[in-house]
């Protein structure tokens, strides 16, 4: 235990003495509030009558002021979740890139612990990460939308449910992050697949599986769609046809973590514990 909690002090100094992560966290903030804001205008707007509904088109989705805070706010991980998905990845490659990984396991010579130690930190850095989305999303977003005189919700403990699960589906993705960065270590091979996968391959598997049950049925196994199950609210609700009905918040839960777990078990062996020159 001593070795595995040292192991993680030694995960956190790697990640916060370096840029990256304030780095990250800044882009993050200014994305996620551009596009929670941007939107929580338009549909508040749309509420109140100040713009016309004729005007917007919603794909046939019913947007009520019931539904509409938990699709601003839920920004923070339909939109976000790249980020930790990123930083998981570049944390395990890096350790390739820089050959950093010769000094860590010769303090610790247990590879398991090393990686094990690496994915916790990991996944506490994405919830921390989660809280970077979520102060855009709810702070910028529910200000809009209370600008609008639409209810924020930010009293319904639904919404902090909604806030929790986040937190969790976010630190799920940076696990998944660390996976694939040690089934793939190469950095810039891993960086492709992450942003080919998540901006462009999943999000059209997802738009075509939904319009036939059957496809939708199976396309909400995909980790994006998991993840919004999880959370309990989604932009792609209104952006996508109707489908099957979603997976409950604790099954998407566990589609995500079986995904972290199976790329982070086939890297441990695939190159996790091979030798480091």
């Amino acid at each position: 235990m001593i070795s595995f909690l040292r192991s993680v002090s030694a995960e956190f100094a790697k990640i916060f003495t370096t840029r990256l992560w304030w780095i990250l966290a800044i882009v993050l903030f200014c994305y996620i509030g551009l596009l929670a804001g941007g939107l929580a205008a338009l549909f508040g707007g749309v509420q109140t009558g100040v713009i016309s509904p004729d005007t917007v088109n919603t794909g046939g989705a019913a947007i009520t002021l019931g539904t509409l805070p938990p699709l601003i706010y839920s920004f923070a991980s339909s939109v976000g979740y790249v980020f930790p998905v990123l930083l998981g990845a570049l944390a395990s490659t890096g350790e390739f890139r820089h050959q950093t990984l010769t000094p860590t396991f010769l303090a610790t010579p247990r590879r398991g612990v090393v990686l094990g130690a690496k994915t916790v930190t990991l996944i506490l850095i994405g919830a921390g990460v989660g809280l970077v989305a979520l102060a855009a999303s709810v702070g910028i977003g529910g200000g809009v939308l209370s600008a609008f005189g639409v209810d924020a919700l930010l009293q319904g403990s639904e919404t902090w449910l909604l806030v929790a699960r986040t937190l969790l589906a976010m630190g799920l993705w940076a696990a998944i992050g660390v996976g694939l960065g040690v089934l793939v270590p190469n950095q810039v091979a891993s960086i492709v697949i992450v942003l080919a996968f998540t901006q462009f391959i999943e999000p059209l598997l997802r738009l075509v599986a939904s319009f036939l049950e059957v496809t939708a049925k199976i396309g909400n196994f995909l980790p994006g769609a998991a993840s919004d199950a999880l959370v309990g609210a989604s932009i792609f609700t209104v952006a996508s046809p109707a489908g099957a009905a979603p997976l409950d918040w604790w099954q998407g839960g566990l589609v995500l973590l079986g995904y972290a777990l199976v790329a982070t078990i086939i890297g441990y062996f695939v190159s996790w514990k091979k030798d480091v020159t």
